[in-house]
């Protein structure tokens, strides 16, 4: 039987949207709350050097007022380090960071970056933070994953989820054999961006997966259906796809 895959819920773009005119509306938290009441099994926010959506006080209080494990997304920088050492979220998933782009582009080039990821790496894991690299599916980025030795590996499917017919059928592909690569070496392989209800049972149904982090989709749904609908309904299709 394949074990349970289990849903993270970005809540980012609900910052987007309060931060679009100020104020406290609507609240990430609040959502993260709900989230937590409609089958999540995490919390997913990224805190961006530039503060575009997610604040440090979401953070303050993601930490203080929500019960279900933290996974905090953030670039490889000092001062992101210091903020996950003060805060010890369960997991910190480190990614990469342009100020010009709209959405994370792609995976971390861990294999052209050990050097520079490693004390980055180390110092989290030694917090008793679960460390987790965001890169693509391939061979070379999974290497280089067990080299700095993190527990967690994310698989970046935003090509998967953009395109159609036989390239689909191929990105698809390599992240079955990504994630079963990941597996075989001992790291714990989850996958997330541009996940829909229209393109997420394939890769629900990779039995090596133990985490999918959704969040634009879901955020986006929830304007149409209410959020506690949009992941309900996530949740059951990646439950069927088991």
């Amino acid at each position: 039987m394949t074990a349970p895959l289990r849903l993270g819920v970005n809540i980012d773009h609900v910052a987007t949207i309060r931060n679009a005119r100020g104020g406290d509306h609507p609240d990430p938290v609040r959502a993260a709350q709900i989230a937590a009441q409609s089958g999540a099994d995490g919390i997913t926010a990224h805190l961006r050097e530039d503060r575009r959506h997610i604040t440090d006080r979401d953070i303050d209080r993601l930490m203080a007022e929500i019960d279900l494990p933290l996974n905090l997304e953030m670039a490889a920088t000092e001062e992101m380090l210091a903020i996950a050492l003060r805060h010890r979220p369960h997991a910190a998933c480190i990614v990469p960071e342009k100020r010009e782009e709209r959405t994370t582009e792609g995976g971390l080039d861990a294999a052209g970056q050990l050097d520079a990821l490693r004390p980055f790496v180390d110092e989290l894991g030694n917090a008793g933070i679960r460390v987790s690299l965001f890169i693509e599916p391939s061979n070379r980025q999974v290497e280089a994953a067990l080299k700095l030795g993190v527990p967690v590996a994310e698989f970046h499917t935003g090509r998967y989820a953009h395109v159609a017919g036989g390239e689909q059928v191929a990105e698809l592909k390599r992240i079955t054999d990504a994630a079963a690569l990941a597996a075989k070496n001992g790291i714990e392989p989850h996958a997330g961006h541009g996940l829909t209800y229209a393109n997420v049972v394939p890769v629900a149904a990779i039995p090596q997966l133990a985490e999918l982090n959704i969040g634009h989709f879901l955020i986006g749904e929830a304007i149409f259906t209410g959020l506690d609908d949009s992941v309900r309904r996530m949740r059951a299709l990646m439950d069927e796809a088991r």
